[in-house]
């Protein structure tokens, strides 16, 4: 699939320029949703491009790495340096023309270029100005360096899978998660602030800190019984962290079930062999300290018996919500994704085939489209300055 000639479908975000200066994951993942919404991107690069483009071995080319790929579709780029008077005066004179200004750069270093928000409202006075920063600017970790890592540490989420498996050692997960999550508050605070710019014509400062953002995220379920003054229990929600709440393995793979009622459990291990399995001696005999292991035992064993698919028609059949449980690889193949193509393989002018995820949420009359290919470092240059 390449990309689209003529006039492209219009999102709901059709109008709205967002000059981007942001880069790693927290920020351009937030900007190619809005892209994706429909909005003219215009991606800020300095002359040796984002840093997220470069020193990785699963790429083509040494400046379209595979996460620069993931996250800079539906932009175009502009290469200005900031730290000559010439790259200066070309993005002020790019402001005028924004809704949005958005970046992930230390505060002091924004204000020592000239790109405060104060800086850059006396140029735009209606202009969102979002800053997606580690720290909130009113706390002690205030403009300290803030990475995927160390948000997780400090959030408590490194401590959740030692929660599981009781080992001493705490953990990150396996995922860029609190770069991602906070991606997804910048885009609905950028789209709030747009909402009241849009009807009253005013800009404003949006502060956007992952730390807290990643926190909010994590403690939603985990504050538990420190959800109360004075707490009724200890922090850490029980069955989330249950060691066996995981898929299980049958015939020919791995399924995941999770009964919303103890007739769907029972009736999952009946098709499975194993009737009336609350009422039988093995479970009742059991201390009752010891049934959640039984449980979860008998849960096993009946899983074995039938393939994936069985399961899964089974599933709706009686009603029990059951799910295959797919392999990372397994993922590309599945029947679910394959027919609504949310892969998409489509054509890069300079690295050939690649694998785009397409929007996941649809709408009926301002569709999120894929129009443009991630860009080449300022390959736009003379495209939008012109403009």
């Amino acid at each position: 699939m390449s990309d689209k000639k003529g006039p492209p479908a219009k999102g709901p975000l059709d109008g709205v320029r967002v000059l981007d200066l942001t880069e790693f994951i927290f920020g351009p993942y937030a900007t190619q949703t809005l892209g994706d919404l429909g909005a003219d991107v215009v991606k800020i690069e300095n002359p040796g491009g984002d840093r997220q483009r470069h020193g990785s071995k699963h790429a083509k080319s040494d400046s379209m790495s595979a996460l620069f790929m993931t996250m800079n579709r539906n932009k175009r780029s502009v290469v200005l340096d900031l730290k000559t008077p010439e790259g200066v005066a070309k993005l002020r004179a790019l402001i005028p023309t924004a809704q949005v200004f958005i970046h992930n750069v230390r505060a002091d270093a924004m204000a020592r270029l000239g790109f405060s928000y104060e800086d850059v409202a006396k140029l735009n006075p209606g202009i969102v100005y979002v800053h997606c920063v580690g720290y909130g600017s009113d706390g002690p970790y205030a403009g300290r360096q803030a990475f995927d890592d160390l948000v997780q540490a400090a959030s408590g989420a490194a401590d959740l899978l030692p929660r599981v498996d009781g080992s001493e050692d705490m953990r990150l997960l396996p995922s860029f998660i609190a770069d991602k999550v906070s991606s997804q508050h910048a885009i609905w605070a950028t789209l709030a602030a747009l909402y009241h710019q849009k009807s009253t014509g005013e800009g404003q400062f949006v502060e956007v800190p992952m730390f807290e953002c990643f926190t909010h995220f994590i403690l939603l379920e985990h504050l538990y019984g420190e959800t109360f003054e004075p707490p009724v229990s200890h922090m850490g929600h029980t069955p989330a962290l249950a060691n066996d709440r995981r898929p299980l393995a049958c015939k020919d793979g791995h399924i995941c079930i999770q009964p919303v009622s103890r007739a769907a459990s029972a009736k999952f291990m009946e098709l499975g062999g194993i009737p009336n399995a609350y009422e039988s001696e093995r479970f009742l005999s059991a201390p009752k300290g010891s049934r959640v292991a039984v449980y979860y035992a008998m849960q096993r064993e009946a899983a074995m018996a039938h393939t994936v698919e069985e399961w899964m028609k089974l599933g709706e059949e009686h009603r029990i919500p059951i799910m295959r449980a797919n392999g990372l690889d397994e993922v590309l193949d599945d029947p679910h994704l394959k027919a609504v193509d949310f892969f998409q393989v489509r054509e890069h002018p300079s690295e050939g085939g690649w694998r785009a995820m397409r929007p996941p949420v649809k709408f009926s009359r301002t569709p999120a489209t894929i129009r443009r290919s991630p860009p080449l470092p300022g390959q736009d240059n003379d495209e939008v300055l012109d403009e």
